[in-house]
């Protein structure tokens, strides 16, 4: 049996949207929410398959979730009923459009629905037809998605579909502008897992948990910390009662719900609708979630506004969509509760009121532990330039010590942007793990290097709850010069240009 590796599905995947390109889809939005759908029929059939034989060796009843005539087997596999549909012309695309896709979105309305026919509902809610123009296009792409087969998986790469599924949302985030606003890079996410180092019986949320990334990512650290002696209940209870979130964007939400199942999460717990209003627009699958959270992982949109609405819910009432989700992480923590949060330089230094008593609020209610601040450029891949800092807190002390650590390339980087303390993360020199290597040794301790520092409370109180991180080992090498300086060696710069040309134009 050939196994299926990394390289394998990847090569696949990229075959799958090479496709789709091609096809008539607008942008990126579009063809990753169809092969978010499709690949998930295909899962679906392939464990239930799975499911048949061994109920079927043990005398058990076997229902499907799906009836015969919409499961992968019947229509997506090559064979004779996807034949019969090909007879006529776009006859499969027809039979998507007209039959499948209308089924597959009304099965939340059965009167004894279960969790996996909710969550297939929600993933075509918003899908009223593929966006393939032509029945040749969707028969090679059925091909290349039926030749996936998860049983032959690499044992060297158990997550191998799920990586390749993450590695096409990391695409949709470089190369589609909209995509910014929900995808966080991975080495981040990773990164801030591992520091807030959620355990099993912990229950884990994201309140605008965008692709799913940071749940995915928490499932996959959990579950292999768990370790070689983990039982079918353990399992479980972490596929099915551990990860919750919310999204508001129809299409992400649906690609979420696809990607959480496809990294073994069976009971994405998501919320549709708008966080900070509580504005459902489906709840159904987010029945029976906790009101408070042990852990919280998350990155609100950067440079959002919000209405009076979405204000009414916090203390303190502001615009900007990331203090209201400042506030609403430390409401949604259990006392003893962890928080890593991603959050815009901005938001720690501005000098308003709201941004203060917000700041203020946060070292009051928990104990602010660590500030990670990443170099300009950390997101870039994410499509925004904004300098971001990453924050770990725990809610029930208050803040009394605060250690800082600053993630950068190295003076020598090749390819590092910038110079001094302005290096730069970019395209040719990205943020990696290996750069967060000294912060995980040094983290245990919280102790002091060249990119790290502690500040106290009464520090930060002093410089009016400033919490920017300014590292007090570096020398300053801002420009302090005044605009008459500036404007005199521009200037300057402007008569010794006029001279050179002067001499080139004599020499002619």
């Amino acid at each position: 049996m050939t196994l299926e590796t990394q390289d394998r599905i990847n090569d696949r995947i990229w075959a799958i949207c090479d496709i789709m390109r091609r096809s008539n889809y607008s942008g990126a939005m579009g063809y990753i929410t169809d092969l978010s759908w499709l690949l998930f029929l295909r899962l679906l059939d392939e464990r239930e398959e799975a499911e048949k034989l061994e109920r079927a060796a043990l005398g058990l009843p076997w229902r499907p979730t799906l009836a015969e005539r919409y499961r992968w087997s019947s229509w997506a596999a090559p064979g004779a009923s996807r034949e019969t549909l090909d007879q006529e012309r776009d006859g499969v695309i027809r039979f998507v459009d007209d039959d499948l896709l209308p089924y597959l979105r009304g099965l939340k309305e059965q009167p004894d629905a279960t969790d996996v026919q909710r969550t297939i509902s929600q993933i075509v809610t918003g899908i009223a037809k593929i966006g393939l123009d032509g029945n040749k296009n969707l028969l090679d792409i059925l091909d290349l998605i039926h030749a996936i087969r998860i049983d032959r998986t690499d044992p060297q790469s158990v997550f191998a579909l799920s990586q390749a599924y993450e590695g096409l949302l990391l695409e949709m985030g470089e190369t589609n502008k909209d995509a910014g606003q929900f995808f966080t890079p991975r080495v981040a996410v990773r990164a801030m897992v591992q520091t807030v180092a959620p355990v099993f019986g912990e229950t884990v949320y994201d309140p605008g948990c965008g692709t799913g990334g940071f749940l995915a990512q928490a499932y996959e650290y959990m579950r292999e910390n768990l370790g070689a002696q983990t039982t079918g209940p353990q399992l479980e209870h972490l596929a099915r009662e551990t990860f919750y979130g919310r999204e508001k964007a129809d299409l992400v939400y649906s690609i979420a719900l696809a990607n959480l199942i496809l990294h073994g999460i069976e009971r994405p717990r998501i919320w549709h609708g708008n966080t900070l209003t509580r504005n459902p627009s489906y709840a159904s699958l987010y029945e029976g979630a906790p009101d408070l959270y042990d852990v919280i992982l998350t990155n609100p949109p950067f440079g959002a506004k919000e209405g009076v609405e979405a204000q009414e819910r916090y203390a303190y009432r502001s615009r900007e969509t990331q203090l209201l989700f400042l506030q609403e992480v430390i409401e949604s923590l259990k006392p003893g509760g962890r928080a890593g949060m991603v959050i815009d330089e901005g938001t720690l230094f501005k000098a308003q009121a709201i941004h203060k008593s917000v700041r203020q609020k946060l070292l009051d209610e928990c104990d602010l532990w660590s500030v990670v601040s990443l170099a300009p450029g950390a997101f870039i891949g994410a499509g925004t330039g904004v300098k971001t800092n990453l924050l770990f807190f725990t809610k029930g002390e208050r803040t009394e010590r605060i250690w800082y650590y600053e993630v950068a390339p190295p003076p020598d980087a090749s390819g590092a942007g910038g110079s001094g303390n302005q290096r730069t993360f970019n395209k040719r020199y990205p943020l990696t793990l290996a750069h967060f290597e000294e912060f995980f040794a040094l983290l245990p301790e919280r102790a002091d290097s060249e990119r790290s520092w502690t500040v106290t409370r009464e520090q930060v109180e002093a410089n009016g709850y400033d919490l920017k991180a300014v590292n007090p080992h570096r020398p300053d090498d801002s420009d302090t010069r005044t605009p008459e300086e500036l404007l005199a060696e521009i200037a300057g710069h402007g008569r010794e240009l006029e001279s050179a040309l002067a001499e080139l134009r004599s020499a002619l």
